[in-house]
C-alpha cells in the first residue's frame, strides 16, 4: 500500500519531469554531503538541478517518452533535470566528475534521444551557445568585410592614381 509521503514523491518528480530537454543518471557512490552540496550549486547555476531518488519511484514517475530510463535506475542514482540548455548541464557534470572520481555518470536523455556516457562526453566538449554564435557571427562577418574591402579597391586606387599624378604634375611644372 502506498503511503501519502510516496505518493507526493512520484507526483514531485513528474511535476519537475514534465517538458525537461535533458535528464542525466549518475550514481553519486562515495561522494560526501559537501561534495552533493557543491555539484547542487554548480547545476543550479546553468538551471538545472540535481535529485536524489529512489529507483523504484522514479520508475513510477517516468514518463513514455523517458521510457529508455528505466532500464539504467540500478543502485544508487541521482537525477540531473533540466529544461534549459544540455550543452551547459553537459560540462558541469562533466568538469565536476572530473575532479570527483566518485560520480560516475550512467546515461542521459537528451532532447529525445537517449545518449550513453561517451556520447555525453561528445556533448560536453561542445562550445558553448554564445561561442557557437560568436563562430557563426565571425564566419559571415569575415567574407563580408572582404566584399567591402573589394568594392573600395577602385574607388581607392583611382584616389592613390590621381593623387600620384598631381605630385608628378607638380614636379614637373616650372617653377615661376
Amino acid at each position: 500500500m502506498p503511503t501519502q509521503e510516496k505518493i507526493e514523491s512520484v507526483e514531485d518528480l513528474k511535476r519537475r519531469l514534465s517538458g525537461v530537454k535533458t535528464v542525466l543518471l549518475a550514481e553519486y557512490r562515495g561522494l560526501t554531503v559537501q561534495q552533493l552540496s557543491d555539484l547542487r550549486r554548480q547545476l543550479r547555476s546553468v538551471s538545472a538541478e540535481y535529485k536524489v531518488v529512489k529507483n523504484r519511484l522514479a520508475k513510477l514517475a517516468l514518463s513514455k517518452d523517458l521510457a529508455g530510463v528505466h532500464k539504467l535506475l540500478k543502485g544508487p542514482t541521482g537525477m540531473v533535470i533540466s529544461k534549459e540548455d544540455p550543452v551547459a548541464v553537459a560540462k558541469v557534470l562533466h568538469t565536476f566528475a572530473r575532479t570527483n572520481q566518485a560520480l560516475v555518470i550512467k546515461a542521459g536523455f537528451v532532447e529525445g534521444q537517449m545518449l550513453e556516457p561517451a556520447g555525453l562526453k561528445a556533448l560536453a566538449d561542445l562550445p558553448s551557445r554564445e561561442a557557437l554564435r560568436a563562430q557563426i557571427v565571425g564566419a559571415i562577418q569575415g567574407p563580408l568585410a572582404q566584399l567591402v574591402g573589394l568594392l573600395q579597391a577602385p574607388q581607392r586606387e583611382l584616389v592613390y592614381v590621381l593623387a600620384q599624378r598631381g605630385k608628378n604634375a607638380e614636379e614637373t611644372s616650372p617653377t615661376t
